[in-house]
């Protein structure tokens, strides 16, 4: 019973997300600020899927499934001896997760780390099919879906409604492990 209301409410907020969707307008650049907002229904250049798409895709194995979701940084200036706990992520299964590569502007290191973890998730195909995804209402993913285009990358896919979407239906989710950064 709790999970029915539970897949019942986060399918209405994908709905509403969706229908408000609608109303928002492609930025000519990268959105630099507000990323938990709602996002347009377009990406010029990117085919844009939902959720029975996505899994379609998944399960076929003809596609590298990209997430960006950040991930919070260790505070600075901890107490010596104290425990830090990353907060965990749970991603669609085999994905590469390559967090804070959906920001607006990059530093370059950053930018670097984008552009490798690409490469290696798809093994230097190019043409490869690239599914892009955060959460619901995340600008992150429009972004990085948005500079895959541009560094060349001719076969994207935004996934707008991301794991919110995916859990939505009860698609599996798996533990994540971000690709590491140089120096980590």
């Amino acid at each position: 019973m709790i999970r029915a209301a539970v897949c019942f409410a986060l399918a209405a907020i994908s709905l509403a997300a969706q229908a408000g969707a609608a109303e928002i307008s492609e930025p000519e650049g990268y959105r630099l600020e507000d990323y938990r907002a709602p996002t347009p229904a377009t990406l010029r250049g990117a085919k844009v899927i939902h959720t029975a798409e996505a899994e379609r895709i998944w399960r076929s194995r003809k596609a590298t499934f990209v997430d960006v979701m950040p991930r919070p940084p260790r505070p600075r200036n901890l107490p010596e001896g104290t425990v830090w706990r990353d907060k965990p992520r749970s991603n669609i299964p085999d994905s590469i997760w390559l967090p804070d590569t959906g920001y607006g502007e990059l530093a370059p290191s950053m930018a670097d780390y984008f552009a490798t973890g690409l490469e290696k998730a798809t093994r230097g195909d190019r043409a490869k099919l690239l599914v892009v995804y955060c959460i619901a209402d995340c600008w992150m993913s429009w972004n990085a879906a948005k500079r895959a285009l541009a560094l060349g990358y001719p076969n994207v896919a935004w996934y707008p409604e991301g794991t919110d979407g995916w859990l939505g239906v009860l698609l599996p989710l798996k533990d994540a492990t971000p690709e590491p950064r140089p120096g980590d």
